[in-house]
């Protein structure tokens, strides 16, 4: 890394806590969150909950395993988990669905990461003479599809399927945020149509640690247990929450701002004559397919702008809160010469 950081773009993760967040941290009340004594984390849960239109809420040190979570607590071994193309509950969770649920995914098309009602109903198995379906799981916004969002109507039409095949409905919204000031709805319009919901705070909003899984209390009673069996149990991790608070009420108002400079980049990078799919800048990640990504990674990186090379032809851009007008200005002067 170079001495001197024009700006971060592998990723919305890595923005450092504000002042607030750390002065918020320091002054936090905490008790021992295993058994769910800590008043912060408790703050924290309930807030996340009436957020997104559910009953409860549990606090987990990353959406990776809120999402595995979610899984175990809705699905049995042997059965699938129909997804979307391209998700991140496969793509970059290391097998876990396998190794800990013991299920595996079923994928559906998902054109600009948005897969048809009908391909979801297609895709359920009943039969006894196939892995049978046990969870419907949906990812908004949509990470490898450039930061895609699921229109509302079509997650009202995919949990009409899941109803009607008597199935769990799931969302990975590691981003959901985004998608909600993207559309301009409350996150509840979005959230409210899942049985749980894997929402991130260490990303778009910029809390250091952390993600929340919503759902019914019984839901979250069940997703207790599997978190301790994956070590998640944080005993005074009010400590976090705070700083996730700080986050959840300050973060969102933020985004559509992240988006605009997304969109700027996008345009910049088009214009010097990227290939970007500008129909799927819809939030704050762009993609890029660059022969010879990881080479040309390394040269901005020396230059102060980091990036991340995804594949042997495709860099990805997120921005986040701090990157101002500035740093982006600076950044796409690296970019594009």
């Amino acid at each position: 890394m170079p001495q001197t950081v024009i700006a971060d773009l592998r990723s919305d993760t890595v923005t450092t806590p504000t002042p607030e967040m750390r002065a918020a941290m320091a002054s936090a009340a905490v008790g021992d969150d295993v058994y769910g004594e800590d008043p912060t984390v408790n703050e924290l849960q309930a807030e996340v909950a009436r957020l997104t239109g559910h009953e409860a809420g549990l606090f987990m040190p990353s959406g990776s395993m809120t999402n595995q979570v979610a899984i175990a607590v809705h699905t049995r071994r042997g059965e699938e988990v129909v997804c979307a193309e391209g998700s991140h509950i496969y793509e970059w969770e290391l097998g876990m669905m396998a190794a800990f649920s013991g299920v595996v995914p079923r994928f559906v098309p998902a054109p600009l990461g948005v897969p048809a009602p009908e391909d979801v109903r297609l895709a359920v198995r009943h039969s006894i003479h196939q892995s049978p379906t046990g969870l419907i799981s949906l990812e908004n916004t949509h990470n490898k599809a450039g930061g895609t969002i699921i229109p509302t109507e079509v997650i009202k039409e995919i949990r009409a399927v899941a109803d009607a095949e008597g199935l769990p409905l799931h969302l990975d919204g590691a981003r959901v945020f985004n998608a909600a000031a993207a559309l301009d709805v409350p996150l509840s319009e979005i959230t409210r149509h899942f049985h749980t919901v894997s929402v991130c705070l260490s990303k778009g909003l910029g809390a250091p640690v952390g993600s929340v899984l919503v759902g019914s209390a019984e839901a979250m009673k069940q997703a207790h247990r599997y978190r301790k069996m994956l070590g998640g149990g944080m005993r005074q991790a009010g400590i976090l929450a705070a700083a996730a608070l700080v986050a959840l009420r300050g973060g969102p108002a933020r985004l559509k701002e992240d988006h605009r400079r997304t969109r700027e980049l996008a345009e910049a990078l088009v214009g010097a004559g990227f290939d970007v799919n500008l129909a799927a800048v819809q939030t704050n990640i762009i993609y890029a397919t660059l022969p010879g990504a990881a080479t040309q990674v390394a040269r901005w990186a020396e230059r102060g702008v980091l990036a991340s090379a995804l594949g042997p032809d495709s860099v990805r851009f997120v921005l986040h809160h701090q990157t101002g007008d500035e740093a982006l200005e600076r950044a796409i002067a690296v970019l594009t010469a």
